[in-house]
């Protein structure tokens, strides 16, 4: 009972210091950071646009939309209403895996509160530097949520368990809403969370995808329900993460240095296409093949033993059957980048699955518990060993993965890959997410510049 009351009053000081946060408070590096998780989330929805599923299920959108007053991030922006298009955004987010997400914790609280607040912003005219306070401070609460209650994966994923708080805080803060109000919205958002199976994202179920557009929905729902009086406890999240879940409740992280540090902060952003826990015995890999690029199209390797971390143990599909599963399967993320020379879009496509050079490859990967997981940032190791047929050993190693906090990419490097997967349908992305500070540009506005 003391737990959950510490965990009640953690949740309720952390919601009403996030109703009063102004654009002003945000410190300019959590700021510029902001700016940059948009533009790579924007940028990863769009990556996905062509995809069969997604292409289906947004042409779908545009046919039966009851208003035009929000964008479909794809090419054309064509126009659909607040809900589908937090709909169709939120399904092509995290399709491709090229999103960013937060490093201290499993959480991509980027792709939970966007799709809703851009759609919300959009309708509503909100100014572009409001989009930017209220998904600061979104980010804040749901990456506070995941540290609180991180011990939930596996069996469950985060997508489902964290993606309508993310979308209520957002949308909540957008229409800012008051600290009773705005705690009625999370907490109640916090109740009508999904289960959703860890094991879904192993397996390429492809419900999976949709998680991020689910949590768009209910956290709009749960906004509108707070502006009749409707909504959960501060006690909620407590009985649902940690007595419904069976979560260990850490509820210092609720509150600790607010405002001083920022989650937004302690991001990662990725150039592979696939889960962040390959992403260690990738860039081992890529060392190797760096050293001996005649290594690469894989006939030269006999065999691939990867020392790992526990959470990369699990990622053990040796024949995964759609390209999510792909994306969390070791085997096939170190034998296609082997193949193809790097962890880009094609080594995770519908054509590496059937590739045989990738199936072979696949076939001779050992998976194996690293001997020296550490301590955040060194907690998700690898160690990448490669047999030649000529009987040659080659290693390399990888302590934390780049793209972190603790071995960021250069903003040049993520700029190449947002420029890249925007070019053709979205050309003003990147040169546009200065504007997103001004109080005087509205939202609807830099969204139009980014299509120009």
């Amino acid at each position: 009972m003391v737990l959950r009351e510490q965990a009640a009053q953690g949740v309720e000081k952390l919601v009403r210091w996030a109703a009063g946060v102004r654009l002003e408070d945000i410190p300019d590096a959590a700021r510029s950071r902001m700016a940059l998780i948009i533009g790579d989330d924007t940028a990863a929805i769009l990556s996905a646009q062509d995809e069969p599923e997604v292409f289906a299920f947004q042409k779908k959108l545009i046919q039966d939309t009851k208003g035009k007053t929000a964008t479909l991030l794809r090419k054309n922006a064509p126009k659909v209403d607040v809900l589908s298009a937090a709909l169709g955004n939120g399904l092509a987010a995290s399709w491709n895996e090229l999103d960013e997400g937060y490093r201290k914790s499993p959480c991509h609280a980027g792709i939970y509160l966007l799709p809703a607040l851009f759609a919300v912003a959009e309708e509503d005219g909100l100014a572009a530097g409001e989009v930017m306070r209220a998904g600061a401070v979104a980010y804040e609460i749901t990456a506070r949520f995941a540290r609180t209650w991180r011990s939930m994966m596996p069996p469950l994923h985060p997508h489902g368990v964290f993606n309508a708080v993310g979308a209520a805080a957002a949308v909540g803060l957008a229409k800012k809403l008051d600290a009773e109000a705005l705690l009625l919205a999370v907490s109640g958002a916090a109740t009508m969370v999904s289960p959703g199976p860890y094991d879904h994202a192993i397996q390429g179920v492809l419900v999976r995808n949709a998680w991020a557009a689910a949590g768009a929905q209910t956290g709009m729902l749960a906004v509108e329900l707070a502006r009749a009086g409707i909504g959960g406890a501060a006690s909620s999240p407590f009985d649902v993460y940690a007595t419904g879940f069976r979560a260990e409740t850490q509820a210092e992280h609720l509150t600790a240095q607010l405002g001083i540090e920022w989650a937004v902060c302690d991001g990662y952003h990725k150039l592979y296409a696939s889960c962040q826990y390959s992403h260690a015995g990738l860039d081992s890999l890529a060392e190797l093949l760096r050293k001996r690029p005649e290594l690469r199209g894989g006939e030269a390797i006999e065999s691939i033993v990867l020392e790992t971390d526990p959470y990369g143990i699990t990622l053990n599909n040796y024949r995964p059957a759609t390209t999510l599963a792909a994306k969390f399967s070791l085997p096939h993320a170190l034998a296609a980048a082997a193949v193809y020379g790097d962890a880009g879009v094609a080594s995770f496509s519908s054509a590496s699955l059937s590739d045989p050079r990738v199936a072979r490859l696949r076939s001779v990967v050992a998976l194996k518990p690293h001997p020296d997981v550490r301590p955040w940032p060194n907690d998700r190791p690898a160690r990448v060993t490669l047999a030649l047929k000529s009987g040659e050993r080659l290693s390399a190693e990888c302590s934390s993965a780049r793209g972190g906090p603790d071995r960021p990419f250069s903003e040049d490097e993520i700029a190449a890959k947002i420029r890249a997967l925007s070019a053709s349908s979205a050309p003003g992305l990147m040169n546009s997410l200065e504007k997103l500070n001004s109080s005087e540009m509205q939202f609807r506005d830099w969204l139009s510049s980014v299509f120009r």
